[in-house]
């Protein structure tokens, strides 16, 4: 894609506007910002010393998510824990690596706290006072979250205000005892809870409209506003593919294989994943998700609900036909490049292609191409 690329004199004009608060504010924080889509492997991902969390950090974002979400990788030496904090954006987590605990609390003194392990998930609720703590003496924990905090320190530019006011949201948390229980409510593909303690053995739900006779379940977590999933689908087989908002980040949970991605009219670029890898699709670029390995590949996105533009009965544009309006790439009307790509990646791990059934299910309510005028 084009970097549309102006004269200097032009740029001058808006240099001013050129740097974000929430970007003065990374900088502040003393870390680096990994302004890619890609990132190989999460668990190596360098890190620097982070004095205000006491830990170690660094944000991940791609420059089409700063305004509507954040990622950040974060470690806990051996035996130590994280500064206690609040704040007045949401937060996702997923545990990388390592065992502890974390104590959320409210004005109030209501107390809770829960264990976690290598695969949990959950959310801070929002304006909660919380603390994480490595439960472990010999190694480190590491976990990466995702937040919509660019959207709040766009707005208040006040790490005073965002960190330190205090205010209880009661309907969000209230000590309740059991409210990291790992349990929840399933309506329909969404699940309502706060904390899974193992995502990559999570029981999933079948998922046809997104192809290959993968399994599928979304998360609404601690009564946040922001959104989540996890897809899996089996060896030797592929997702549709799809575009949407900015800010989905993928997380690899387990198998190989690979991501193409791609903006409307350009050629698609591969990047090879394995458990630990991320992607991150920019705005409305197309990707698709391929297993090449010999185990089900599952993926978990975290991201802002932004992204999920909708019909007007509530489904997601990504889940529906572009026959039909929306923004999904039939298998019947997928490139050439995809099938051809995806058996020569298959040949090197001596396996072939398991789609024909996918293909011979979606011509069973596949939808007539829409008339040109």
């Amino acid at each position: 894609m084009a970097n549309a690329k102006v004269a200097e004199s032009l740029a001058k004009k808006f240099s001013t506007e050129k740097v974000s608060a929430y970007e003065k504010w990374v900088k502040r924080e003393g870390l680096d910002i990994i302004a890619g889509h890609y990132v190989p492997n999460l668990h190596t991902v360098e890190l620097k010393p982070w004095a205000r969390r006491e830990g170690y950090g660094v944000y991940i974002n791609h420059e089409a998510s700063r305004t509507s979400n954040d990622c950040y990788v974060c470690e806990i030496p051996e035996g130590s824990k994280l500064a206690p904090q609040r704040q007045l954006y949401e937060e996702m987590i997923y545990v990388l690596d390592g065992k502890g605990s974390t104590t959320v609390w409210n004005d109030e003194g209501k107390r809770v706290t829960f264990e976690w392990s290598k695969g949990a998930l959950f959310a801070i609720p929002i304006n909660a006072w919380h603390q994480h703590f490595n439960g472990s003496g010999q190694e480190r924990a590491r976990f990466l979250a995702v937040t919509n905090a660019p959207i709040i320190v766009n707005t208040f530019d006040d790490p005073e205000f965002i960190f330190n006011t205090p205010y209880d949201f009661k309907d969000r948390f209230n000590g309740e005892a059991d409210y990291f229980s790992n349990e929840g409510e399933q309506k329909g593909l969404l699940l309502e809870t706060n904390f899974v303690a193992d995502a990559i053995k999570l029981q999933l739900i079948h998922a046809k409209e997104r192809g290959a006779g993968g399994g599928h379940i979304r998360f609404n977590l601690a009564k946040g506003s922001m959104n989540s999933h996890i897809s899996e689908f089996p060896v030797a087989t592929y997702k549709k593919g799809h575009r949407h908002g900015p800010g989905a980040h993928v997380i690899i949970l387990s198998g190989e294989g690979y991501s193409l991605m791609w903006p409307e009219g350009s050629d698609p670029k591969k990047y090879d994943w394995k458990e630990g890898s991320m992607v991150v699709p920019p705005n409305m670029w197309y990707h698709q998700h391929f297993n090449t390995g010999k185990t089900p590949a599952r993926y978990l996105a975290l991201k802002y609900e932004g992204v999920a533009f909708r019909n007007e009965q509530g489904v997601p544009k990504a889940w529906i036909s572009q026959r039909l309006g929306g923004d999904q790439i039939d298998y019947a009307d997928e490139s050439h490049i995809v099938r051809d790509t995806f058996a020569a990646e298959l040949a090197k791990n001596g396996l072939e292609p398991q789609m024909e059934s996918a293909y011979e299910k979606e011509l069973e309510d596949l939808p007539p191409k829409p008339e040109k005028n």
